[in-house]
């Protein structure tokens, strides 16, 4: 295996099984993994809700979590799953379109999960996760984060020609558009990247960004924001479909009260704007004409890329994903 920490979780859960008692036969234990860090916003939120699900879930279903960039490389936790090395993560689709192009998608919605519940959209998403990606698309996280444009040279129109732009496949194509010059790096080399003037800037949500010190080397954010950040349960399909109806039904309703959470993250963006100002990061605003064409031409091209890749699903998506007018969009 090429997990040794994934390796011996699964033995010691073996273990278990096999010595559990009768009153045990009806309990199932889940493997949960994180493409992100432990001591992140995500997985301490995250966390909490373990918590509170192994509490209420005892002799039905258990989640055992088996931590995050350390114990599995981010870009390899969608194939995990994929193939049943672990039966939940906590992702995002941008970390596993080698596994399913059409997970990063999910960053051009404009409405909320409950919505997508209601409108089928869930059921389109699943459709594809399930055919394509041998997935269950279980629950969206984290909503009303944003990513921004953060810079250290001043603009007064969207338009990044001469400048050198850090980015990820989440928003290449944009900034793209916006005659950047982009280069891919890891996270952990845009703090040094930013000090020796190698990149002007780089794309990222609200949030977030202290955590990594780059507020000390960032000097503008871009208002408004643009996509949202999409971090979401995924599961195996095949341990999916185990689930006896209890288990099931139990997990549906933690999931449901997860998402019931999710008006934290209008809190905490409202928090991390503020803080950023209080760190002296100061904001570049449009007129209201050029920020509305900013914002459109970043869905406008985030959604014509998606039809490049995908067009069919891309169509589906759009008319349950997106607002009836760009004006509308929150």
């Amino acid at each position: 295996m090429k997990f040794p920490l994934i390796k011996a979780a699964a033995a010691l859960l073996a273990c278990a099984a096999m010595s559990a008692g009768p009153a045990q036969a009806q309990q199932a234990t889940l493997r949960l993994i994180s493409a992100f860090p432990e001591n992140g916003i995500y997985v301490q939120h995250l966390q909490a809700w373990v918590k509170k699900f192994n509490e209420e879930g005892k002799g039905v279903l258990q989640l055992n979590f088996l931590g995050g960039p350390k114990t599995m490389p981010p870009f390899e936790v969608g194939n995990a799953v994929k193939t049943g090395v672990v039966d939940i993560a906590l992702n995002t689709g941008a970390f596993y379109t080698n596994v399913l192009p059409e997970s990063d998608f999910l960053k051009l919605s404009d409405i909320p999960v409950a919505e997508q519940r209601k409108n089928g959209a869930f059921e389109a998403i699943n459709k594809v996760w399930n055919e394509k990606g041998n997935m269950q698309y279980l629950a969206r996280m984290v909503e009303h984060q944003p990513f921004h444009l953060y810079i250290n040279k001043k603009i007064d129109k969207p338009d990044l020609t001469g400048m050198k732009i850090r980015i990820t496949p989440v928003y290449r194509e944009f900034f793209q558009a916006l005659n950047a010059n982009v280069i891919t790096t890891p996270p952990g080399e845009v703090y040094t990247a930013l000090e020796r003037g190698v990149v002007d800037g780089y794309g990222w949500p609200i949030g977030g960004i202290f955590d990594l010190n780059w507020q000390e080397k960032t000097k503008f954010r871009v208002d408004p924001g643009f996509y949202d950040a999409e971090v979401s349960l995924i599961m195996n399909l095949p341990a999916y479909k185990k689930l006896t109806p209890p288990q099931l039904a139990y997990l549906n309703k933690q999931l449901l009260a997860l998402e019931a959470q999710n008006g934290f993250w209008d809190r905490y963006a409202e928090e991390e704007t503020a803080r950023q100002a209080k760190a002296g990061i100061q904001t570049i605003k449009f007129d209201d004409a050029t920020a509305r064409r900013y914002r459109d031409m970043a869905y406008d091209v985030g959604w014509a890329t998606a039809a490049k890749q995908s067009p069919e699903v891309a169509a589906r998506f759009k008319s349950l994903l997106s607002r009836p007018a760009a004006g509308s969009r929150p």
